[in-house]
């Protein structure tokens, strides 16, 4: 025992004396309760050092709190604080492993009790860390302290990595694998839970998303199995809607492809304490045994499964992939790259009409990041047609056995989830048949008990009901979607994959699905004339297409060339009533696809600076009523009369009967009229008013 007559001074006796009780775990203090009874013990000798009882302050809050750090330790941390406010004239514990089991914090604590001249006691004596000699003591006891963690550790951890190199470590089994009577991992008993996982892996390798998944599910009304890890209802088993992070686990883990797997996360503590765990890479992973047991993929489906989800995350990521096919209707989503920068190109759509989304693509990637116009933008629907040909014409060998193998995914995925609503309608009903069993064992005079029973067993036939009702609502619904009509569409389709390419009831999901089993990229360049696609396909091979250039608001809305040149050739022979007349017999439409009119016909002529009829006549020297008045010395209603009576000779230049009259014509003959012998001048209309001599009075009669 070291001599404490030297170390315990007045001024140590003056302050309070702080005894540090601490038990690593939970199971420790209810089972270890010797070592317990040892640290409270250690009261006794600070009263023999000469502190009186009521001024010992025992800690005891950090009881099932490891020592490796001072972050959770409540107790611990007001030790350090009233030590470093010269409450403390010693502290007791133990040994100094119940202190701290963490070098900085033991550090931290001896200097602090070397500041303010506080004595340091345990099982083995009483140290004073102000002396070079009791320091360097008690800096060996924690490096030892410290090491003697590592080495439990080691030990127990050692165990457990040999158990797991084998394969036999016991771990918690996800939801559809139980341990048999000898130990080994079976598939769950469960028909239920089996079909529930294989209809979620089933669904996953149609469609390659987690999120489809859950949708195909919520649309099917099919729920999930999960089992209970705790509590009175530990293992288990209750039902409820699937949802993403259900299927991301699921899909992520190695145990459903039965392979035997440990180590494959790790945790970390920062400089606070706190704790995370992290997913440690596939290379690093402590033990991975293929095969190990049975399971509901084989590995190589696990590995696919792997990198789809793996694309599907980058498509959010800096260098954007392809991601999930989606339901929009840019076919080439994901696929497009821009011939000017190399950059993935983004999709966008726009409204062409009230129900009709076009897509295109651009490239502004680097235009959002340095605040640059973009390289690019490609109307879409023009370049996904193109390529759609493109596979439909590389697919044709193989359309016949493709078609059948979509129909008879079709059939057992319909077939699969009947299978999985009918296994839930039996398990309420063996549910119901228990609840009504435990009624009727119960003693009809425990009423407390039967009322409860009762209950329950009427809660299990309202949901029976439920189930039944769903499993019929469900069944009505897939037996509409796949009756005789169907089947015989089907059938039909199986001869023809441009029809089922092109069947308005195909999803745009499943085509953009097709499209990337034979297409790795698309390249885009866009020039004044037309839109050049360099199509990559999986194999290595490469096409170039060429996609016109769609028109702009403008060209799209523009009178067509061909009927510009059949409104010059009309116009040069023909007014303009006339030659709307005969544009809308010939069929001929305006720029808006709109039959021609007189006022639309004379718009577009100005605007395009197309001579009419009357400007033509005009530019050939052709005159004017006027005009021809003045030259004949006549009036304007006299050359009227005499165009009329065919004495003049004009054209017709509108529909309201103006009339343009050649040049050079001269003053028509007088003329007699017929009916009298009086000579009627054609200068003077009038004179035709003054009456006619009697034919009789060259007769001889008598006037």
């Amino acid at each position: 025992m070291t001599d404490t007559s030297t170390k315990v001074n007045a001024d140590h006796l003056a302050r309070t004396a702080y005894l540090y009780v601490r038990q690593s775990s939970l199971y420790q203090v209810a089972h270890n309760t010797e070592s317990t009874r040892r640290q409270y013990d250690l009261r006794g000798r600070a009263i023999a050092l000469g502190w009186p009882s009521e001024r010992i302050v025992v800690i005891d809050v950090d009881q099932g709190q490891s020592g490796a750090s001072a972050a959770d330790r409540e107790g611990f941390q007001r030790l350090v604080a009233d030590v470093s406010l010269n409450k403390a004239g010693i502290v007791l514990g133990l040994e100094c492993s119940r202190l701290a089991r963490n070098n900085a914090d033991w550090h931290r604590l001896l200097q602090l009790c070397a500041f303010t001249n506080t004595l340091i006691c345990d099982e083995d004596g009483l140290y004073d860390p102000s002396t070079i000699n009791d320091r360097l003591l008690l800096g060996l006891k924690g490096t030892m302290s410290e090491a003697e963690l590592y080495f439990i550790r080691a030990r127990l951890q050692g165990g457990i990595l040999a158990k797991a190199a084998r394969g036999e470590l016991r771990v918690r089994l996800p939801v559809g694998f139980v341990y048999d009577a000898t130990g080994a991992v079976t598939l769950d008993p469960d028909a239920g839970v089996r079909g529930a996982i294989a209809h979620l892996f089933g669904t996953f390798a149609a469609t390659g998303s987690a999120l489809a998944v859950v949708k195909a599910f919520t649309r099917e009304g099919l729920t999930f199995p999960h089992r209970h890890l705790g509590g009175p209802h530990s293992g288990e088993l209750y039902w409820i809607a699937l949802r993403h992070d259900n299927v991301l686990f699921t899909l992520h883990n190695p145990r459903y492809a039965g392979a035997y797997f440990y180590g494959r996360k790790r945790d970390v503590t920062n400089a606070e304490g706190r704790h995370r765990t992290l997913n440690k890479p596939r290379d690093e992973w402590t033990v991975l045994i293929p095969e190990a047991h049975e399971g509901y993929i084989n590995f190589a489906t696990f590995e696919a499964n792997q990198t789809t989800l793996a694309a599907n995350a980058v498509a959010h990521g800096e260098n954007r992939r392809a991601g999930p096919a989606r339901e929009g209707p840019a076919l080439l989503q994901g696929l497009v790259i821009c011939a000017k920068c190399g950059e993935r190109m983004t999709i966008g759509y726009h409204r062409r009409d009230a129900t009709t989304l076009v897509p295109s693509y651009a490239c502004q990637r680097k235009g959002i990041a340095s605040g640059t116009p973009s390289c690019q933008r490609v109307y879409g629907a023009g370049v996904d047609a193109a390529v759609a040909a493109l596979v439909l014409e590389q697919l044709t060998p193989l359309a016949i056995e493709a078609a059948f193998q979509v129909a008879a995914e079709l059939a057992n995925r319909t077939i699969e989830a009947d299978r999985i609503r009918r296994a839930g309608v039996e398990r309420a009903r063996y549910a119901a048949e228990a609840a009504r069993r435990r009624y009727l064992a119960v003693d009809p005079t425990n009423r407390l008990v039967a009322d409860t029973l009762e209950a329950d067993w009427n809660h299990k036939l309202r949901e029976l009901a439920d189930e039944q009702d769903n499993y019929e609502r469900s069944r009505d619904v897939a037996g509409a979607a796949l009756d005789e009509e169907h089947q015989a569409r089907i059938r039909a389709l199986t001869t023809d994959l441009p029809a089922l390419w092109n069947d308005p009831g195909t999803p745009m999901r499943e085509r953009k699905r097709l499209i990337r089993l034979l297409v790795t990229d698309v390249t885009l360049f866009k020039s004044d004339e037309h839109i050049t696609a360099h199509v990559r396909l999986s194999g290595g091979a490469t096409h170039s297409i060429e996609v016109p250039r769609p028109l702009r608001a403008g060209e799209s809305h523009a009178t067509p060339q061909a009927t510009i040149d059949a409104i010059e050739e009309l116009l040069a022979e023909h007014p303009t009533d006339e030659a709307v007349t005969i544009l809308n017999e010939r069929g001929l439409l305006g720029g808006w696809g709109k039959p021609f009119t007189k006022p639309s016909l004379a718009q577009l002529c100005r605007n395009r600076g197309i001579a009419d009829l009357r400007q033509r006549l005009r530019s050939a020297g052709m005159l004017t009523v006027g005009e021809i008045a003045v030259e004949l010395d006549t009036t304007a209603q006299t050359i009227k009369i005499w165009r009329r009576q065919g004495l003049l000779t004009g054209r017709r230049t509108d529909g309201r009967g103006a009339f343009l009259y050649h040049p050079g014509q001269t003053r028509p003959p007088q003329r007699r009229s017929r009916s009298t012998n009086v000579t009627v001048s054609r200068d003077n209309e009038s004179a035709a008013n003054i009456r006619t001599t009697n034919d009789r009075t060259s007769q001889g009669g008598a006037v």
